[in-house]
């Protein structure tokens, strides 16, 4: 799994024109990126969920658990694009969806289960993302 975050003062997903999922504008969060690759498991979800929650990236060096930061979860297969031959990106390395939904869903349960507040994007939808990225800051978690 990668898991691409960055650290907002907003963010909004949007799927055909309804908005699923959100971090208030001037509330302090983070935005997950998470991509799922063929070897991926639950068991590294859960690992991921709990290094995103202590993760001092906030302001202070804080967490998202020190402070209850809201975190706003989206699946992006796109994580795993390879570029390193010709002009089009190819996409072998993401896990298909019948596999990448259920640990994406697994990830996100497990920062619930963590003590987070997390809103999600829709799985496979054509989505809209909105974003202040606070600092920036952007890092990539894998294991």
């Amino acid at each position: 799994m990668r898991i691409l975050v960055q650290r907002v003062t907003s963010a909004a997903v949007t799927v055909a024109g309804d908005v699923v999922g959100r971090i208030e504008p001037q509330t302090q969060g983070l935005l997950a990126l998470v991509g799922v690759t063929h070897d991926d498991d639950p068991a590294k979800a859960k690992r991921l969920a709990e290094k995103l929650w202590g993760l001092r990236i906030l302001d202070d060096e804080k967490s998202a658990s020190d402070i209850g930061a809201p975190i706003l979860v989206i699946s992006q297969f796109t994580l795993y694009g390879n570029t390193t031959k010709g002009r089009r990106p190819t996409w072998n390395a993401a896990a298909p969806g019948p596999v990448a939904q259920p640990l994406v869903d697994e990830f996100a349960d497990a920062l619930r289960s963590l003590g987070a507040t997390v809103q999600t994007g829709v799985f496979g939808a054509d989505m809209q993302v909105e974003l202040v990225n606070d600092g920036p800051v952007t890092v990539m978690l894998e294991l």
